[in-house]
């Protein structure tokens, strides 16, 4: 027997060696497993910080629902409601405001609970741990949550009780991606927690357990509720009489209605007030309309189904309030990414097709031209490098002459073509650049006379902008975002106010389009509205830009891959969601288009300096062929069948033209056309002319090749 008391305090003393350097080997693990408590307790940054985007209204525009933090529905403690406070304290954690951290008896009990069923039943996170838990996300293992005790003790002795609680109302995850009370509350009641009847202020406090779950299993969430609501009534501090009276009142789930989705606009506030020398930290109210920005996405996701069939997949819509230029819907649609926040087609270059005309037209009047000036609208041909280019209005048809109304009114692109000739293109690009159009940053001479008919690209953004100055009565005012005056935007008076008040006479009078878009049709508004649609090259392009006395509205309609679409026009595919935005607009007794009356006068500031323009030559010359012009034969056509148009140009009226090729006399016709058949090869050309009286006269000679 003596011998064996040496061995077992031997033994003894290995043991408790071994648990000693194991417990010095857990609290080593333990200490070492622990993470940094953040400084303050605040929504961690996992990028950039950004400025909370206000709308007009002061709701959040920028709210992110995709499980992050909630950034911008923070709320201080004292003014979520008493009873939501205690409800939740009462379902997560009863014993918050005892313990310092770790509650080890409410583990303790609930270890023997799980034992006892054979399965975990029941969790003991205090909410100081759940705290821990957003903060140091890690495996859900019986070792993450020792070390999460220890890290919850320091929480509490880093921070009050009631900034852990404060955060934990903010951040708590539930359903749909939503954090926090107050976002629970919109999501799954359609209202603020200062609305929410004590039954609701009980679900939300349950829900935390299973926020997904227990709203589709309505008898689980009842029961849960119940014994919440017993809880709440029982000694020493009840908040009712019974738990009857905490559920009088029915649950009335309303599910939030999706928020107002203005990513691209949101990105051009930030980008806007980055430039601007403010302070970082208030919200930034925007000029956005949330009710108008959610309407302007559902009509643009409505026409694009409505032409899928013809191949239009992206639109984008500008509403601007003409008081102050203040924007009201951004709106964007791809209907191959529906849910994609892709490119801004609010902001992409693409060809505006005749939506310039207006500008241009407006700075003919400004120089002598006046509504019933007449234009010639005939055959008009352009000398493109060794090529020909045949202008053509979009009917095919000539008109003859036509008044200045009617060749702005019907969309006329050779009267079109014959003004910019009188206004200078380099004029009237830099007219435009004054308007805000930097995307045409090329010389006139790139553009040259397709300048006219919208060869150029500008963005929807900058015609829109440009518009404005016509619907101000030629007052140009740069485009805002923001509710007040925080951008400096110097006005300036860039178009003559008769000849912008001129410009919408004409393009609000459905009498001025009668020649090409007959009477009626959408482009009737049932309101004054000035309306101007354009179409670019292959249908590529669809545009529609209105106005009245308030606001002005343009949407595009296309492809942003630059693909053609199946024929959609400006009036086809963009007017009837013009009509659409501004019928949803809010009556305004002051929306009442300003046009000036039709007496027909000039109204330029530079009126008398410019004489009635012509387009023809006191001196008789070929406009047909032009002197190093190259002609290609049609290999489908016979070759004795194929001829080219000789044409003349000259004021003057011929009785007898002699056609010279090569020298020889090929022809004599009355009048100054001739159809000359094709012969491959080089070749040379004049006419002489004889007038009335006689005169003659030769054009210069000019050589060109067939092949």
């Amino acid at each position: 027997m003596s011998g064996r008391g040496p061995l077992l305090r031997v033994t003894a003393r290995r043991a408790a060696t071994a648990i000693a350097a194991a417990l010095v080997g857990l609290g080593l693990a333990t200490l070492l497993a622990q993470r940094p408590l953040p400084q303050a307790l605040v929504p961690q940054q996992s990028g950039p910080a950004q400025r909370v985007v206000l709308d007009r209204h002061g709701g959040v525009l920028n709210e992110r629902f995709d499980g992050d933090w909630n950034r911008t529905r923070q709320r201080r403690l004292e003014s979520v409601p008493l009873l939501l406070r205690r409800a939740v304290v009462a379902a997560e954690d009863r014993r918050f405001w005892r313990h310092h951290g770790p509650d080890w008896r409410a583990r303790a009990a609930a270890a023997w609970q799980n034992l006892r069923a054979g399965r975990v039943v029941r969790g003991a996170s205090t909410i100081s741990e759940q705290v821990v838990r957003m903060l140091h996300p890690r495996p859900r293992t019986l070792w993450s949550r020792w070390v999460e005790g220890f890290e919850a003790a320091r929480l509490e002795r880093r921070f009050s009780k009631s900034r852990i609680l404060e955060f934990y109302l903010d951040q708590v995850p539930y359903g749909g991606n939503r954090r926090g009370v107050a976002q629970a509350a919109e999501f799954y009641f359609g209202r603020s927690l200062e609305t929410l009847s004590a039954h609701e202020m009980l679900a939300l406090a349950v829900l935390v357990r299973a926020p997904s779950r227990l709203p589709q299993q309505p008898q689980r969430l009842a029961a849960a509720v119940g014994r919440l609501a017993t809880t709440l009534t029982r000694p020493p501090d009840p908040v009712a009489t019974s738990a009857a009276e905490l559920t009088a009142i029915a649950l009335d789930w309303r599910r939030q209605v999706p928020p107002a989705r203005a990513p691209h606009f949101v990105a051009e506030v930030h980008r806007r007030a980055a430039a601007l020398p403010t302070g970082g930290d208030t919200a930034l109210r925007s000029s956005l309309d949330p009710q108008l920005q959610q309407r302007a996405e559902a009509f643009l996701r409505d026409r694009l189904q409505d032409l899928s069939g013809i191949d239009a997949h992206q639109a984008a819509a500008l509403v601007v309030d003409l008081d102050g230029n203040r924007i009201r819907a951004w709106a964007v649609a791809d209907a191959d990414h529906q849910d994609v926040v892709g490119i801004d087609a609010v902001r992409v270059p693409r060809q505006p097709g005749s939506t310039l005309k207006p500008l241009l037209y407006a700075m003919a009047l400004e120089r002598g031209w006046t509504p019933e000036t007449l234009i010639a609208d005939t055959r008009l041909n352009e000398a493109v490098n060794t090529g020909l280019h045949e202008y053509r209005n979009y009917s095919r048809t000539h008109y003859g002459a036509v008044s200045l109304r009617e060749a702005l009114g019907n969309s006329l692109n050779i009267p079109a073509v014959r003004a910019l000739g009188f206004v200078g293109g380099q004029a009237f690009l830099q007219r435009l650049r004054a308007l805000g159009v930097s995307s045409l940053d090329a010389g006139a001479p790139v553009y040259g006379d397709g300048l006219a008919l919208g060869n150029g690209e500008l963005s929807l953004y900058e015609l829109v902008q440009a518009y404005t100055a016509l619907a101000r009565a030629g007052r140009y005012q740069p485009l805002t975002v923001f509710a007040d005056d925080r951008e400096p935007r110097p006005e300036q008076a860039l178009i003559a106010a008769a000849a912008a008040r001129r410009i919408g006479d004409i393009l609000s009078d459905p009498a001025a389009r009668l020649l090409e878009f007959g009477d009626g049709g959408v482009l009737a508004f049932p309101l004054r509205t000035a309306v101007k649609t354009g179409t670019s090259s292959d249908y590529r392009d669809a545009w529609t830009v209105a106005y009245d006395g308030r606001y002005v509205v343009g949407v595009w309609v296309g492809n942003l891959s630059g693909r053609a679409t199946s024929g959609v026009t400006g009036a086809r595919g963009a007017a009837l969601l013009v009509r659409s935005l501004l019928a949803s607009l809010p009556a305004d007794p002051q929306r009442v288009l300003a046009v000036a009356a039709p007496d027909g006068g000039a109204v330029g500031r530079d009126a008398d300096a410019a004489p009635p323009w012509r387009d023809v030559p006191d001196q008789a010359r070929l406009s047909q062929p032009f002197d190093g012009l190259r002609l290609a034969r049609d290999p489908r056509i016979p070759d004795p069948l194929e001829a080219f148009e000789f044409e003349l140009a000259w004021a003057g009226t011929p009785v007898q033209v002699r056609w010279i090729v090569d020298g020889q006399v090929v022809a004599t016709t009355p009048t100054g056309a001739w159809a000359w058949p094709l012969q491959a090869g080089h070749h040379r050309a004049q006419a002489e002319v004889t007038a009335a009286d006689g005169q003659r006269q030769r054009t210069p000679e000019v050589h060109f090749e067939v092949y």
